[in-house]
This record gives structure tokens, sequence and C-alpha cells, in this order.
């Protein structure tokens, strides 16, 4: 698959198998989060990798969509910096998430992001140091629905080029 196919054929994948990622399709998806560009290389992110299902269903309780979270085979935490001081570092913490997500797609894994707000739950959970913190995570896993991997993109589903983009000007 190559990354034009990927980018087409992506579908979000909120329900997952009972199955564990082995070992080295997760280290290959982590890697994927950290080779990703950040502005001026600053790398300001870390990641959280958890598989643990206790702590997945906490997690999954931190934020209003983030119940998918709880059947994931993997969750990634993306810990940032203060998100308000650069309005740069969600916008490279995006581009990681994009590209874990892209390489585990590649894989015939299914992903999903999650918002989490309850922003002290998620530091007792997961114990990380106060400069750092959490406001998206990833959920992944093999697709229940396997046929959502294979699937054809659906008619209709995005706005037309056309609609989106102004040349040169609005």
């Amino acid at each position: 698959m190559n990354v034009s196919e990927a980018i087409r054929l992506k579908r979000a994948v909120r329900k997952f198998q009972d199955k564990p990622l082995p070992d080295d399709v997760i280290h290959e998806i982590l890697n994927a989060g950290r080779r990703s560009q950040s502005s001026k290389n600053n790398q300001a992110w870390r990641f959280i990798a958890i598989r643990e299902k206790e702590t997945l269903k906490a997690l999954s309780q931190c934020g209003e969509w983030a119940g998918h979270i709880a059947g994931a085979a993997l969750c990634v935490a993306i810990l940032t910096p203060e998100p308000t001081e650069k309005f740069q570092t969600m916008f490279d913490a995006g581009q990681a998430a994009a590209f874990m997500q892209l390489a585990a797609w590649e894989l015939g894994i299914g992903s999903c992001p999650a918002s989490l707000y309850d922003f002290e739950r998620t530091r007792q959970i997961l114990t990380f140091p106060p400069e750092w913190h959490l406001r998206i995570a990833l959920s992944f896993g093999y697709a229940l629905e396997e046929e959502k991997i294979s699937a054809a993109p659906k008619k209709g589903g995005r706005i037309s080029l056309d609609e989106i983009v102004h040349w040169e000007t609005w």
C-alpha cells in the first residue's frame, strides 16, 4: 500500500477484536510517530503505550467520545508541553498521530483518535510529570468488522475539492 492509497482508504475503527498486537507491530507504529516532522525539529512529544485492560478502561472514561479506547489492543497517549503556549504544539502532535495511524492502516490495523478532557484524571492514571500534558490518545487494534479495512471509500463522504480549494485568493 502506498501513501496515497492509505490516505484514500483510511477509516476510523472504533470496535476491535480481543486480540493483542505483536510487539514488532507496536514498535513500527510508535516509530512512525517518532519519525513525524515537527516545528524546528523540536520533537516536543512523548508517547505512553498502553496495553493493560484496566488502564485502557480508565482512560476511556476521560473523554466524552473516548469509549473506543476500552476495547483497544493498544492506546498511545500523545503527551506535549503546555498546549496553549505555542500553536505548533498541537499541530505537531496531530502529525505524529496521523503518521502512526497511517502506519497502522498499512499493517491492517484500525485506529481512532480520542480527545481527553479530564486532565487531572489522565495524569493520575498514567502518572506523567507535571510539565507534560495529555489531550490526544489513539486507540489501535484489529478491526472487529474486518471488512472495514478493505472496504472501498463511500461515495459522497467528503466535500469536493472544488468546494474546499480557492486558488490564489478567496
